[in-house]
């Protein structure tokens, strides 16, 4: 059980947070982790990219001119790869990069990653987010006011707050995302974690079956 300090969006402290470490994950497998990240790696390889090969490219099948007597080197047919304009040797295909784990491992490595934050001192309790208007500027000062504006951050919100997402779009250290959208990826790419308490109530919660 360690206390987490609780701050407003001034960066005074307001309280603390009792939490159990062991009720969220068990210990970190980096090893899971590791393949996990990959997961989501592979899958935001766009893997989009094509090209021609000689039998794909239009165009006679025919000799261009026959094999003796012309004086010029020999030469076969206008799609072959050696020649401008012909179709590639190994053509690229397009190709799915894409796979997924079992989700019972997907979910673990989350929990396990949020764990880690929280172990390395990496995450911050923020008591509300009172973003009435979606401006960038009042965003800012709330990382100016944490302490956290030169560094990669990952704001967590219960649920969806479109002023939250509207005032983040124009800095691009910072990333919103729902406590239930939230993985593993997203997790370690930000070297920051800022938490609503609200959202990690419901995180540490026994009965919640966020998707991942």
């Amino acid at each position: 059980m360690i206390a987490i300090p609780v701050k407003n969006a001034a960066g005074e402290s307001v309280g603390e947070y009792e939490l159990d470490l062991d009720q969220i994950a068990p210990p970190v497998n980096k090893q899971l982790l590791h393949d996990v990240v990959v997961m989501y790696e592979a899958s935001r390889r766009v893997g989009t990219s094509k090209t021609r090969s000689r039998g794909q490219v239009s165009g006679s099948t025919a000799k261009l001119y026959r094999q003796k007597g012309t004086g010029r080197a020999r030469m076969g047919a206008r799609r072959t790869p050696v020649r401008r304009g012909g179709g590639h040797t190994f053509a690229k295909t397009k190709t799915d990069w894409s796979y997924r784990l079992p989700k019972k491992a997907v979910r673990l490595a989350k929990l396990m990653a949020l764990r880690s934050k929280f172990e390395d001192g990496q995450a911050l309790v923020l008591d509300t987010l009172p973003l009435e208007v979606p401006r960038t500027a009042e965003m800012h000062q709330v990382l100016v006011a944490l302490g956290l504006v030169d560094v990669s951050c990952l704001l967590a919100t219960d649920g969806y707050d479109r002023n939250a997402w509207l005032a983040s779009r124009n800095i691009p250290t910072l990333w919103v995302a729902p406590s239930q959208e939230m993985n593993a990826y997203s997790l370690l790419h930000q070297h920051r974690l800022m938490i609503v308490k609200s959202a990690l109530v419901q995180l540490c919660s026994p009965d919640s079956d966020s998707p991942v």
